[in-house]
């Protein structure tokens, strides 16, 4: 009987993941990870189990140190950033992940933070809580335009639901595939330029990872919208504050972050025009069961010794 570490928060003893690996033989063993751990910890957890289910918990080199016995690492989740490729590789450790498992889930959550956004949602709720009735005026989304960087699941996800509501839909990508009618595929310097939200839905790259920093938000409208559900270190937080305080975009909604939780100092708390959520893009019932359940067939497979459906090409 292997034993198999689930750090994921949201998958518990017996749930249809646990069942699922009992019934291969295996046994699950439960450390949820709520955002910190004791230094230390999770290399002490790694170094007792054959295969580990994670969420976006980093694995670092020093972490595999004494993981003798773990053969893979699977991801509940799309990325896989947050684990150093190069340490697993060099112990022979398999890295897999969940892809197609929560694209719909992310695409909801952006176009909510859209509306939230043009209906100043938010701000409202909060004035009518304290005792107030403001009558601010909004936007309607129909013929307003829609900037997607990355036309992965997630990005072709919001297309359909941007077009759906009588939305332009620009998309920047180095993939572009037209079997989506009426989206036009641009530069990003023109979506930049042309969109009132722009929306990411793209990879992190280890050796440049922010994709939107000053330059970009001087090439935005004032009147834009930036929605970041994919990766924080996409944007320079930094350049983002400043861009907000000189006006130079209108807003934000941000579901990821640099670091997290967000730091309570973080002076993206400190705006109303800010939307801020707890990484909760893939976070629906839905989408945990179908993650969960894909990471679990990833750690059964490599313990079986088969070729795992997702890996990791590194």
């Amino acid at each position: 009987m292997s034993r198999i570490l689930i750090t994921t928060d949201y998958l518990k003893p017996g749930d249809s993941v646990d069942q699922l690996l009992r019934e291969h033989g295996h046994e699950p063993v439960y450390a949820p990870f709520g955002g910190q751990r004791q230094e230390g910890e999770i290399q002490q957890l790694l170094g007792g189990v054959s295969a580990a289910i994670l969420a976006s918990e980093p694995v670092t080199a020093k972490n595999l140190e004494g993981a003798e016995d773990l053969k893979v690492i699977a991801r509940s989740g799309v990325g896989y950033d947050s684990i150093d490729l190069a340490a697993a590789r060099d112990k022979g450790i398999r890295v897999c992940y969940a892809p197609g498992t929560n694209h719909h889930s992310v695409a909801e959550l952006a176009l909510g933070m859209i509306i939230a956004s043009a209906r100043n949602l938010v701000s409202v709720h909060n004035s009518v809580k304290e005792g107030n009735w403001p009558r601010q005026a909004g936007h309607e989304l129909r013929g307003s335009t829609l900037g997607i960087i990355g036309f992965g699941p997630s990005g072709r996800a919001l297309a359909h639901l941007g077009l759906a509501l009588g939305m332009n839909v620009l998309v920047h990508t180095s993939h572009p595939n037209d079997d989506i009618s009426g989206v036009e595929f641009v530069e990003l310097e023109s979506l930049l330029n042309r969109s009132d939200y722009v929306s990411l839905h793209t990879r992190a790259n280890p050796q440049s990872p922010e994709l939107i920093g000053a330059h970009s938000f001087r090439s935005m409208k004032p009147t834009a919208v930036l929605i970041n559900t994919a990766r924080g270190s996409l944007v320079d937080e930094e350049a983002l504050v400043d861009a907000l305080e000189a006006g130079t975009i209108a807003a934000a909604a941000l579901d990821v972050f640099d670091s997290e939780p967000l730091p309570v100092d973080s002076k993206l708390r400190n705006f109303d025009k800010v939307i801020v959520t707890s990484h909760l893009g893939g976070q629906t019932a839905e989408a945990r069961e179908r993650a969960g359940l894909a990471a679990a067939q990833e750690v059964i497979d490599v313990l079986q010794g088969k070729e795992p459906s997702h890996p990791v090409d590194f």
